[in-house]
């Protein structure tokens, strides 16, 4: 090539350098650009409070407000449990905003709840003055290591220094959280830093996730010991919920019944007969030669129920450490549950054996295991009226109270990502304005939140919420005059030595009409059903109160012995 035609091709094709330094840049503060990344990657609201910590960043939002809506709530934790509904109910990312030191501890218990539950929140905190930071100088809403205790709760947290690394930093949060192990993350920046001006480069788009690539050599040996195994009991969690047809698909080929507990209900249609509750897995678990587990860490079986040499298990889980948390598998298979399955599926096709329906089996167990649970009929017939008029994609929040236990082993659930329950933390209080985040996300079905007296009082001003930015929450209030559980408990094993167990009740019909919502009593399962009824046809903020007295315990339906040869202790 001559010097001149060297020089030409140059010019037409400019080196990385050239195509870096011809990039529009834009004068933007922090916040406008944490804001235009939030947009970019499809995030159009923020569940936040206020406060002079991050007074540029709420700037931020109102110059966006054309694009962006703020829903302020009355508590930070309310903030927080919002965007926790809102991502559990859509499996996308949200995010909420709170000032540093008691904003942070306030919102404390929902990002914790994200994290056990593996939900895609963002949580961006303000922070004191940039350079004191770590100095201990006693500023304005100061904490010891705020970066420290955000990193308990949350795989990657950031601390934002300026405009230019604000989009970059914020994207990388956003894809974290669907990389490796899902879940929460996320972003401080300092009060003086928000506002700081300068140049910023071109606002990056989303970047799909990376994701592992599958082991031929294990996906063929679990194919193998599935296809031979005689009788199969698929467990689903979570990690479930976006690969519906692919368990229905396994559960048919393989004739296994799939257990789900909390986390995985509907993954399976409810309605079907191999869609089994807790205490009907125990007893399939007692008799498999194999399990199938998608999403699960398996928690109750292999610590409660045991393993033993006869029980081959195959997991099917978003990381190495999710698979092995609890127990060695006979077979990791390691990436999302979907594309998984699918290909689990098509290997099976070459290896299961021809297989007798189970379902005649499975109809007489489920008819057994409904005459058992004939001991928790007080709360079923509140569960089946909620049932018969929730529709069938409609969403149900279940909350740490009596109807709550008893609707994780009683409730059938059709469809992923319909039964929201807390997971591990188990948390009292979570309910309601988690609830509320669903139904804002998913305005286009009713979200119901069943509640008992004592948890939902944890959350009752968010009714101030519900009624400001009009979501139609429809929340019931099972209301007994007591942390329930905790009174049985004390009765039961404590010699009834009563003790921070009763409780004083608003007249909750009256506290929903002090903020102007409905306020409606229902005193038994058909005044129940009315009131649902009516509630979901109007499509306002409601409040159902339904007095109830104590109720028949679910524990042993719960924690059931062991099966098989040892547990993990």
């Amino acid at each position: 090539m001559s010097k001149s035609a060297a020089k030409k091709s140059a010019r037409k094709a400019p080196t990385k350098t050239a195509r870096k330094a011809k990039a529009p840049v834009t004068e933007l503060s922090t916040g406008e650009a944490t804001v235009e990344t939030l947009l970019s990657h499809g995030i159009r609201t923020v569940y936040a409070l206020p406060g002079v910590h991050n007074d540029h960043l709420f700037d931020a939002f109102a110059r966006a407000s054309d694009r962006l809506s703020v829903v302020h709530t009355r508590h930070e934790q309310g903030a927080a449990y919002m965007a926790l509904g809102a991502a559990l109910a859509t499996g996308k990312p949200q995010t909420y905003s709170v000032v540093p030191g008691p904003g942070l501890l306030n919102s404390g218990a929902a990002l914790l709840t994200a994290y056990g539950m593996y939900a895609p929140v963002l949580a961006m905190i303000g922070q004191i003055p940039a350079q004191a930071i770590g100095r201990n100088q006693d500023h304005l809403h100061e904490i010891k290591d705020q970066a420290g205790i955000l990193s308990r709760l949350v795989d990657h947290a950031v601390l934002i220094k300026g405009p230019a690394e604000a989009p970059a930093k914020v994207a990388k949060a956003i894809r974290s959280m669907a990389e490796g192990r899902p879940g929460p993350a996320a972003l401080e920046c300092a009060i003086d830093v928000w506002g700081a001006r300068g140049p910023v480069g071109p606002i990056p788009e989303p970047m799909p996730p990376r994701r592992p690539r599958l082991d031929e050599d294990k996906l063929r040996k679990a194919a193998k010991l599935l296809g031979k195994a005689r009788r199969i009991l698929i467990v689903v969690g979570s990690g479930a919920w976006g690969a519906s047809p692919e368990v229905t698909q396994l559960s048919d080929m393989l004739q296994a019944p799939v257990l789900s507990y909390r986390r995985g209900q509907g993954v399976l249609d409810g309605r079907s007969p191999y869609s089994v509750n807790l205490p009907l897995g125990h007893e399939l678990w007692a008799e498999a030669d194999a399990v199938l587990a998608v999403g699960t860490r398996l928690f109750a079986p292999i610590l409660q129920w045991g393993t033993d040499r006869d029980l081959r298990i195959v997991n099917v889980n978003a990381t190495a450490d999710d698979a092995g948390k609890l127990h060695k598998a006979d077979v990791a298979l390691i990436g999302d549950a979907a594309p998984v399955l699918r290909r689990l599926i098509a290997a099976l096709e070459r290896t299961n054996d021809k297989r007798a329906s189970r379902a005649d089996e499975m109809r007489e167990r489920q008819a057994k295991m409904r005459a058992r649970l004939a001991k928790l009929a007080p709360q079923i017939a509140f569960l089946d009226a909620i049932r018969a008029e929730l529709p069938e994609d409609g969403i149900l929040v279940d909350e740490v109270t009596q109807l709550g236990f008893a609707a994780r082993l009683a409730f059938p659930v059709y469809k992923p990502r319909t039964f929201l329950s807390p997971g591990y933390q188990d948390n009292l209080g979570w309910g309601f304005a988690t609830a509320l985040g669903a139904q804002h996300a998913r305005p286009d079905v009713p979200v119901l939140s069943i509640n008992g007296d004592g948890g939902f009082m944890f959350t009752a001003n968010e009714l101030a919420t519900a009624m400001r930015h009009r979501i139609p929450l429809t929340a019931i209030v099972f209301a007994d005059g007591a942390f329930g559980n905790v009174r049985r408990i004390q009765q039961e094993r404590f010699g009834n030595r009563l003790i921070a167990s009763d409780l004083t009740n608003p007249d909750f019909v009256k506290f929903a009409e002090a903020f102007g919502a409905r306020g409606l009593r229902a005193r038994d399962p058909q005044e129940l059903r009315f009131a649902l009824r009516e509630s979901f046809a109007v499509r306002e903020p409601t409040l159902i109160e339904v007095p109830v007295g104590a109720m028949p315990s679910p524990w042993e339906f719960i924690h059931m012995p062991q099966v098989r040869g040892k547990t993990r202790r």
